[in-house]
């Protein structure tokens, strides 16, 4: 718990009170390494000059919006993150989704849910220890180390929850791993209702480490059930 406790989060949203209440009780949970952004301008100065291991941004804020900024902080991390939705917003809750986002949660929320939820998206992100440095799938390798997609001279970065997605495939692979046991690994508890957005990652991942994408050799679909790693024993 020390190493996560010791990850640097970035906090934004323009709401002076709620920013300094969120910081507090992240602090009071062990984690002191809070950098706070009232707008998207700050938050891309912060994650330019710092390793950020997780965002929390809010979805409307003064110079953009947070959808916007998850996508600039994409092109230099793949930071996890957790987006703030007003209450009643369902297609922010969607859209945030679909981009990629780890979480999210409505407002108002228990500080004590929020810090829970971090630490378990740190915990699910970073506690990863695979046995093995990495596999080798056609003509791409994925090292487990460094979450990159090697593919020829190309290199290629997996999202947390691909690089997470993957991993569980690879714990069982050649076998089937259900929808639901892959959305677990990856959301949690509070799983129910991902199945969409897994299908998103799943593609998205298929883009990554398959020859044809529209025709996969090795990350199949079994209808009905889940997903199927398949590695052949040269790999």
């Amino acid at each position: 718990m020390k190493e996560l406790n010791n990850k640097k989060i970035l906090l934004v949203d323009d709401e002076k009170d709620l920013l300094s209440m969120t910081e507090a009780a992240l602090q009071a949970a062990g984690f002191f390494h809070i950098f706070t952004a009232k707008n998207c301008e700050e938050a891309m100065a912060i994650t330019r000059t710092h390793t950020i291991a997780l965002c929390i941004l809010d979805v409307m804020l003064p110079d953009g919006d947070g959808f916007t900024l998850f996508r600039k902080i994409r092109t230099i991390s793949e930071a996890p993150v957790i987006f703030l939705t007003a209450k009643g917003e369902a297609e922010d809750k969607i859209r945030g989704l679909e981009l990629g986002a780890d979480d999210y949660m409505v407002k108002p929320f228990l500080m004590k849910e929020l810090v829970l939820r971090v630490t378990a998206l740190l915990r699910r992100t970073y506690q990863l220890e695979p046995k093995e440095e990495g596999v080798q799938l056609g003509g791409h390798y994925i090292s487990f180390a460094t979450g990159i997609v090697q593919s020829g001279q190309r290199e290629i970065r997996l999202t947390a929850k691909e690089f997470i997605l993957l991993k569980k495939l690879y714990e069982n692979k050649n076998r089937i791993v259900t929808s639901d046991a892959l959305c677990m690994a990856a959301w949690g508890d509070g799983y129910y209702g991902y199945e969409n957005t897994l299908m998103v990652h799943i593609r998205r991942l298929r883009e990554k480490i398959e020859e044809i994408p529209s025709a996969p050799q090795h990350l199949l679909t079994v209808k009905g059930l889940g997903y199927k790693l398949v590695v052949t024993e040269h790999e």
